[in-house]
């Protein structure tokens, strides 16, 4: 590390979180590249995928040697944008597997829904901080509610549950960690609930109910809604403990596990490498949280502070769906794992949000310190 601390183009970065998500990447690709294999000579995911990852790690760059209060200066403006690409795509979007959530522009994609998770975290961080710790509030829980709220019907008329429903997980989460009243949360989980039931009866699709009847019973329909999660299994519990090798997995080669690059990237990992590349792929997750907290837990101001938590959030709760769907736990919603799923839109918002972690470190000073 120390080489890097001698540049003045790398001073002031926190290295342990880059050298962290690079590494997750980097393994993504491993599994990508393998899928990828099983599809004949020529690749098509892994360029799409290296593409994104140069715009990413530039966007990184760029946004962490900007100031952190540019962003907080910005934080209004950025969600306007994100409501107005979500109100677009539903107009001019392409549909692809039944969602009309994506633009595609000179053969590649964008999907809003990934830029209003990112537009989420800034604006709750600069409303957090508007309110001067006024917390117990209702007017705070409303305002902040109704902002993702607007958000989540957006995405639902795409739809897109998946994505609906890691935005609200970003508001309850950093709700909890503003020390709401507990009452005030019970009474949003009744909310969420009742708007649950409405969701199924008015919004839900088809095909969204069958996945999560599914998910209570996946060998309702083994050969249509069911088949992923049950090919998913088999492909974990084939790994064993080293795995089958890389390029090697029975399950994502003859193409038996469906979306093996995205929705099921982690059973690749778990056949081709075990229980040994599991435990790899969770501890640098488990490691990269980690850090998360550490650097928001250092910040001296509420923005930066709850920034960062919001970030740590999105990662946790993308990872445990993931990875809870991959299992069998969670039901299949199409929600990404951070730097490892295939996916252009996702994986260069995870690196910008990684971008303005790099910039509240660098406006504060806390990059000094590269322990854990």
């Amino acid at each position: 590390m120390r080489f890097l601390e001698k540049t003045s183009l790398a001073r002031g970065y926190d290295w342990i979180t880059i050298i962290l998500v690079i590494t997750i990447t980097a393994i993504g690709f491993a599994a990508i590249y393998s899928v990828d294999l099983s599809k004949g000579s020529e690749l098509v995911y892994v360029p799409n995928q290296f593409i994104s990852f140069i715009l990413g790690f530039i966007a990184l760059l760029v946004l962490g040697r900007m100031h952190s209060t540019v962003f907080f200066a910005s934080a209004k403006w950025i969600y306007i944008l994100a409501v107005l690409l979500l109100i677009l795509v539903l107009f001019f979007g392409v549909n692809i597997r039944g969602t009309t959530g994506w633009f595609r522009i000179l053969g590649f994609s964008f999907q809003p829904s990934e830029f209003a998770k990112f537009a989420l975290i800034v604006w709750l961080g600069w409303w957090i901080t508007r309110q001067g710790r006024g917390f117990e509030k209702w007017q705070f829980i409303v305002s902040s509610g109704f902002v993702t709220f607007l958000l989540v019907c957006l995405v639902l008329l795409q739809p897109d549950l998946g994505s609906a429903a890691v935005l609200i997980s970003i508001w309850f989460g950093l709700l909890f960690l503003t020390r709401t009243k507990k009452m005030h949360i019970i009474i949003l989980l009744g909310t969420v609930v009742i708007s649950f039931v409405l969701g199924w009866t008015f919004l839900f699709k088809d095909y969204q109910k069958e996945r999560l009847m599914t998910f209570f019973d996946p060998s309702r329909d083994p050969l249509g809604s069911g088949y992923n999660v049950i090919q998913s299994g088999i492909a974990i519990g084939s790994g064993g403990f080293l795995g089958r090798g890389l390029g090697f997995g029975s399950q994502s080669q003859l193409h038996f596990l469906p979306e093996a690059q995205t929705d099921f990237v982690f059973s690749v990992i778990a056949e081709e490498l075990g229980f040994v590349g599991v435990l790899l792929v969770l501890g640098l997750f488990f490691a990269l949280i980690l850090r998360l907290i550490w650097l928001a837990s250092e910040c001296r101001d509420d923005f930066s502070t709850f920034f960062i938590l919001g970030v740590a959030v999105l990662f946790l709760v993308q990872i445990i769906v993931n990875v809870g769907a991959a299992t069998g736990i969670l039901p299949v919603t199409g929600v990404t794992l951070p730097f490892l799923s295939y996916g252009g839109s996702s994986l260069i918002i995870n690196f910008m949000l990684v971008g303005i972690v790099q910039s509240v470190i660098r406006s504060l000073n806390l990059s000094s310190s590269f322990e854990f």
